[in-house]
C-alpha cells in the first residue's frame, strides 16, 4: 500500500490523458476514469507501452454511489490516492432561449456537482493522512460568462467557487487545493474538425499542446507547501485575454 496513486476523473483523449500518462511516467499508478470505460483503451494501451501502471474504469462522476465506490476500490486494491484531478468539461453552447431545463441540469451535474462529489470524496481519504492535491480544471467561462454560454459558464463559476472554499478549508491541514483556468483552443480532433482554422495555429503555438498542460498539473503537485499556488491561468502567447 506504498504505492503512489493518482486519479484522472474525466481522462478523455486529450489533457485527462495527458496529465494520466504524465503522472505515470513519474512512478504513479493511473487510474483513469470515463463513463464508458471501453473509450479508455487506446489511453490504457499508451500507458501500458510507455512501461507505466494504470488501472481504467467506467464511472458516472454524476452517481453518489458510483463515485463514493470508486473511492473505496482505489485505496483499498490498487493504493492510496496522493493526486486527484477533476478534468469533465461539458462545454455547450446553447442561446438562453433555446437553453432547456435539461441542457442546464445536465451542464451543471457534470461540470459542477460532480466535482463537488469527488473533490468530498478525496478529502475523506487525504485528510487523515494530512498530504494530497487536488487539481479542478476550469476555463474561460470559469471567470466570465460569454454569449451562449450560461449553462457552462454557471457550472464552471460553481466549480471554481467549490474550489476556492476547499483551498481554504483544506489548505491549513496540509491538503493542496488548485484550480487552473485553461483559456485557448486545445489541440484535439474535436478543434482540428471543428475549428480548422484556429487548429492551423498550431505551427505557431496558438493553441494549447495537451502535454504542456499535464507539465503545468505535475508542477502544481510538486509544489512544496511553503509556495502553494491555488489558481493558475494557461493560454497560448497570441491569446487575447
Amino acid at each position: 500500500m506504498s504505492k503512489k496513486t493518482m486519479l484522472v476523473i474525466g481522462a478523455g483523449d486529450a489533457t485527462g490523458g495527458a496529465i494520466a500518462r504524465r503522472f505515470a511516467r513519474e512512478g504513479y499508478a493511473a487510474v483513469i476514469v470515463r463513463r464508458d470505460a471501453e473509450k479508455l483503451t487506446a489511453l490504457t494501451e499508451q500507458i501500458l507501452a510507455d512501461g507505466g501502471e494504470v488501472h481504467p474504469f467506467g464511472v458516472d462522476a454524476r452517481k453518489e454511489d458510483q463515485v463514493v465506490e470508486l473511492f473505496a476500490r482505489i485505496e483499498a486494491d490498487i493504493g492510496p490516492l496522493e493526486a486527484v484531478v477533476f478534468n469533465i468539461g461539458a462545454n455547450v453552447n446553447f442561446g438562453i432561449v433555446e437553453t432547456t431545463a435539461r441542457v442546464y441540469t445536465k451542464v451543471w451535474e457534470m461540470a459542477a456537482f460532480a466535482g463537488f462529489l469527488t473533490g468530498r470524496e478525496a478529502a475523506k481519504v487525504m485528510l487523515p493522512r494530512g498530504r494530497g492535491t487536488i487539481l479542478f480544471t476550469g476555463a474561460t467561462a470559469s471567470l466570465r460568462g460569454g454569449k451562449a454560454f450560461s449553462a457552462f459558464a454557471g457550472a464552471k463559476f460553481a466549480l471554481r467557487a467549490l474550489a476556492q472554499s476547499m483551498a481554504r478549508e483544506l489548505g491549513p491541514q496540509g491538503i493542496h487545493v488548485a484550480h487552473t483556468i485553461i483559456d485557448g483552443a486545445i489541440d484535439t480532433a474535436w478543434i482540428a474538425e471543428n475549428f480548422p482554422q484556429r487548429h492551423a495555429l498550431k505551427d505557431q503555438d496558438g493553441i494549447l499542446d495537451p502535454d504542456h498542460i499535464a507539465d503545468a498539473y505535475w508542477m502544481l503537485h510538486s509544489q512544496p507547501r511553503d509556495a502553494w499556488t491555488h489558481e493558475l491561468d494557461l493560454r497560448p502567447w497570441m491569446e487575447t485575454f
